[in-house]
């Protein structure tokens, strides 16, 4: 992907970020982003790795399920900044690589970023922990979260709740071309995702009879529900010729 305006770079991930937070992530949004930037450089490239996760051992998990990309980097030792090469995790979404990192972040190694109460502080943490071995990444982070107001994204995060009609279900991202486009419900087989905000995300015209939503024209069976329409997700992209499928091991739907 092309390098984008920082507008456009935010609006692209944060929506993953929200949702891992949302999700139960200890990792603030704010210092997320501020770090996907950061390691970025703000480009988002097709192996969705945004801070630099290494194949280290080689073992997968739901999320990273062992594809990897070799490029050069730069790293501190003995106090000098040496270009080096590497292997990188390989992602199919931006969410499959937060969802990742949380896993590394979940581990003892990384307990005080964990218990960290403020953005600044687990910043700080992430350095001290040995996240990163520039010492300047927690000043880095922390101007970058200044700079592009960064903490109102901490604010978007709330309870997720379910649909009337969907307390069965369970909530599932959906993801397309490694974003993520919003959420569905999985209920008795099949993913059921608001019509307008999916629809329209993909350039499709989303209309409603009365009791049936319509998909550029064509009516699909459907779910109202606190006055949203739901439709099947596969009968939604077949009308724009996407392919959809289910990644069972991490939960998602992903369009492509």
């Amino acid at each position: 992907m092309a390098k984008l305006t920082r507008e456009q770079f935010f609006a692209t991930i944060a929506p993953a970020a929200i949702l891992v937070s949302q999700e139960g992530s200890s990792l603030f949004p704010s210092v997320r982003l501020a770090q996907s930037l950061l390691e970025s450089g703000g480009v988002i490239h097709a192996w969705n790795n945004l801070g630099g996760i290494k194949v280290g051992s080689g073992r997968t998990n739901a999320y990273w399920q062992g594809a990897a990309v070799v490029k050069g980097t730069w790293e501190y030792i003995d106090g000098r900044s040496v270009t080096v090469k590497a292997a990188f995790r390989a992602y199919k979404s931006i969410y499959h690589f937060y969802k990742d990192l949380d896993l590394l972040m979940n581990t003892a190694r990384y307990e005080r970023v964990r218990q960290a109460d403020s953005p600044e502080q687990q910043a700080q943490m992430l350095y001290v922990c040995g996240y990163a071995t520039d010492p300047a990444y927690p000043t880095k982070l922390t101007a970058l979260i200044r700079q592009y107001g960064l903490k109102k994204y901490d604010e978007m995060v709330t309870p997720q709740t379910k649909s009337k009609g969907f307390e069965a279900a369970s909530i599932v991202p959906v993801v397309y071309q490694g974003q993520v486009l919003g959420t569905g419900y999985l209920l008795n087989g099949s993913t059921w995702v608001p019509a307008r905000k999916i629809g329209e995300s993909l350039g499709l015209t989303i209309g409603w009879t009365g009791n049936q939503v319509t998909v550029n024209g064509e009516a699909l069976e459907s779910i109202l529900s606190e006055s949203t329409g739901y439709v099947k997700v596969r009968d939604l992209v077949t009308i724009k010729n996407i392919a959809v499928s289910w990644d069972d091991r991490a939960n998602v739907v992903v369009l492509e």
